[in-house]
C-alpha cells in the first residue's frame, strides 16, 4: 500500500507565516527609516541628487563625501523647466496704444486664467450640490469563494475534510433622500453664492490687470518724457558751452567759464544716461504688468502729451453710492456673507430627521461542495422597496459644535463685508483727493516750467551778449531741467491718480475705459 503524503504540522505552518510577516515588516520599516537619508545630511552639507538612491528605494553606499573645501550647493538642471511660453505676436513697426497693450495682457496673463479656473470650479460645485436632489442608482456585483479545512479522527486516523462555498450576487440598488428639512437647498444656496463671488472676482481680476497695465504704461510714458527732457537739457548745456567757447575766442570769456560750461554738459550727459536707464526699467515693468516675455521688443506710444483737465472738474460726491454697488470686492464679500448665512441653515438641519427611500433588485447564486460529495447549488432572485426615516439622538456635541462654527463663520463674513465697505469708501475718498492734488501739482509745475524757460532764454541771451554770467546761465539750465521733469512727473502722477480713481470706483472695466478719466 502506497504511503500517503503527510501535511505540514499546524504549528510549523504558523511559524512559517509569522516569519514571512516579520520579514515584510522589517523590510518596510527599513525603507521608511532609510527615506530620511534622502534629505541633506546636515544644515551645512549640500544635497546631491541621486547620491544615495538608485532605481529602488534601498540603502546604497555613498561613493564619496565632500570635504569642507569642496562644498557645492548647485542643483541639477531640468530641461523641461527651461521651456518658456511663446511670446505674443506683434506687428513690426507698429506703435501700440494703451488699449492694445491691455488686450495683449488679457490674452497672456496667468492670474486671470487662475481666476477663470476658480470660477469654473465654483460653478461645478453648484452642480454637485444640486445633484443631491436626484436619486442615485448603482450596480453591485459581489462574488467569492470560501474554503474551510477541518481535521477529524476517523477510526484512529487523522484526516482533513475540506468544504468549499462559492457564491455570486448581482444587484441594482436605488437610494434617494426624499426630505431633509431644507438642508440640501441651503447647501445649493451657499454654493451659488460662492459661485457668484468667484465670477465677480474673475471680473475683478481683469479690472486689476487693466489698472496695473495702465499704471505701468503711464509710468513708462513719464520715463520717456524724462529722457526727452534730459536730451533737451543736454542741448541747452551745449548751447551754453558754445557761447562760452565763442566768448573765449573773442577774448571776452575765461577758461573758468568754459570749464563751468563743460561741467554742465557732463552733468547733463550723466542725467541723460540715468534717464535712459530708468526708461528701460519702466519698459520692463510694463512688460511684467502684461505678463509677457521680457525679451519682447515693442514700440509703445508716449502718453506724456495727453491734456489734463483742471482740478475743479473732479467730483466724486455722487459716485460713492453707485461705486459700492459695482465694486467686485464688495460684491464678492457680500456673496460670501450670504453663503455664511446659508451655512447656518445647513448646520441647523442636522438636528432634524431625514426621510429616505431605497430599492433593490438582485440575483444570487451559490454552491456548496464537500470532498467526496456532489456539489449542491441554488439560485435566488429578489426585489424590494424601503422607506425609512433617521433621527440623530446623541453625537457627543458634534452637531452643536458644527452649528457654532457655522455661526462664527457667518459672523466673520458679515464683519468682513462691513470692513470691505468701509475700506472701499476710504479708497474712493483718498483717490479723489490724490487726483485733485496731482492735477494742482501739474498746473503749478506747468507755470514753473514756463517761467524757467523764459529765465533760461534770457540768461543765455544775456551771457552771449556779455550782459550775464555763465553761472547764471547754467543755474537757469538746471532750473529748467528740474521744472520740466517735475511737470513730467506731475503729469504721469495725474494720469495714474485718475486711473486709480477709476479703478476704486469700479469703472476700470475695459481697455477703452482705461483711457477715459473719471471726470465730470
Amino acid at each position: 500500500m502506497m504511503a500517503r503524503p503527510t501535511r505540514p504540522h499546524r504549528p510549523a505552518r504558523a511559524s512559517f507565516r509569522l516569519a514571512v510577516t516579520a520579514s515584510l515588516i522589517a523590510l518596510l520599516s527599513g525603507c521608511a527609516n532609510y527615506a530620511e537619508q534622502l534629505a541633506p545630511d546636515s544644515p551645512t552639507e549640500p544635497w546631491q541628487q541621486g547620491r544615495k538612491t538608485g532605481t529602488a528605494l534601498l540603502p546604497q553606499r555613498a561613493e564619496s563625501r565632500q570635504t569642507q573645501t569642496q562644498r557645492d550647493f548647485s542643483v541639477s538642471g531640468n530641461p523641461e523647466i527651461a521651456q518658456l511660453p511663446a511670446a505674443p505676436e506683434v506687428r513690426a513697426g507698429k506703435v501700440y496704444q494703451l488699449p492694445e497693450l491691455i488686450d495683449l495682457a488679457a490674452r497672456n496673463n496667468p492670474t486671470t486664467r487662475v481666476a477663470w479656473e476658480q470660477a469654473r470650479q465654483a460653478a461645478l460645485a453648484v452642480g454637485i450640490a444640486e445633484s443631491t436632489f436626484v436619486p442615485t442608482l448603482s450596480a453591485n456585483v459581489i462574488g467569492g469563494r470560501q474554503q474551510v479545512t477541518t481535521p477529524v479522527d476517523i477510526l484512529g486516523e487523522r484526516k482533513d475534510i475540506t468544504t468549499n462555498v462559492d457564491g455570486a450576487t448581482s444587484a441594482v440598488a436605488l437610494q434617494w433622500l426624499v426630505f431633509d428639512f431644507g438642508q440640501r437647498k441651503a447647501v445649493v444656496d451657499a454654493a451659488k453664492q460662492l459661485s457668484t463671488a468667484a465670477n465677480v472676482n474673475f471680473n475683478g481680476a481683469h479690472q486689476l490687470l487693466i489698472f496695473n497695465v495702465t499704471r505701468a504704461y503711464y509710468q513708462y510714458g513719464a520715463a520717456q518724457t524724462r529722457t526727452e527732457v534730459a536730451g533737451q537739457s543736454l542741448r541747452n548745456s551745449r548751447a551754453i558751452l558754445e557761447a562760452a567757447v565763442q566768448r573765449e575766442k573773442n577774448g571776452l570769456g575765461t577758461t573758468v567759464e568754459v570749464a563751468q560750461a563743460r561741467q554742465q554738459v557732463a552733468q547733463s550727459e550723466l542725467r541723460q544716461v540715468s534717464s535712459t536707464g530708468l526708461q528701460q526699467d519702466a519698459y520692463q515693468a510694463l512688460l511684467a504688468a502684461m505678463s509677457i516675455s521680457p525679451t519682447l521688443q515693442i514700440k509703445i506710444a508716449n502718453s506724456g502729451k495727453r491734456r489734463l483737465p483742471p482740478p475743479a472738474d473732479v467730483s466724486t460726491d455722487q459716485m460713492v453710492q453707485q461705486a459700492l454697488a459695482r465694486r467686485p470686492d464688495v460684491l464678492a464679500s457680500y456673496a460670501a456673507m450670504k453663503a455664511g448665512q446659508a451655512g447656518i441653515k445647513v448646520a441647523e438641519a442636522d438636528f432634524l430627521p431625514k426621510v429616505y427611500m431605497a430599492g433593490v433588485a438582485g440575483q444570487g447564486t451559490n454552491g456548496f461542495n464537500a470532498a467526496g460529495l456532489p456539489t449542491i447549488g441554488q439560485q435566488a432572485t429578489g426585489a424590494g422597496v424601503l422607506v425609512g426615516a433617521t433621527m440623530p439622538l446623541y453625537d457627543a456635541g458634534l452637531r452643536a459644535a458644527n452649528l457654532k462654527a457655522a455661526e462664527s463663520r457667518a459672523a466673520a463674513a458679515r464683519a468682513t463685508f462691513h470692513k470691505t465697505q468701509e475700506e472701499a469708501v476710504r479708497e474712493m475718498v483718498v483717490a479723489s483727493n490724490t487726483l485733485r492734488s496731482a492735477l494742482a501739482s501739474y498746473q503749478a509745475a506747468s507755470k514753473l516750467t514756463d517761467a524757467a524757460a523764459i529765465t533760461y532764454d534770457a540768461a543765455l541771451d544775456a551771457y552771449r551778449n556779455g550782459l550775464g554770467t555763465v553761472t547764471a546761465a547754467t543755474v537757469a539750465d538746471s532750473g529748467l531741467l528740474d521744472a520740466r521733469q517735475a511737470r513730467a512727473d506731475a503729469h504721469a502722477a495725474s494720469l495714474i491718480a485718475a486711473a486709480n480713481l477709476a479703478f476704486v470706483l469700479g469703472a476700470m472695466t475695459s481697455p477703452q475705459a482705461a483711457e477715459t478719466l473719471p471726470y465730470r
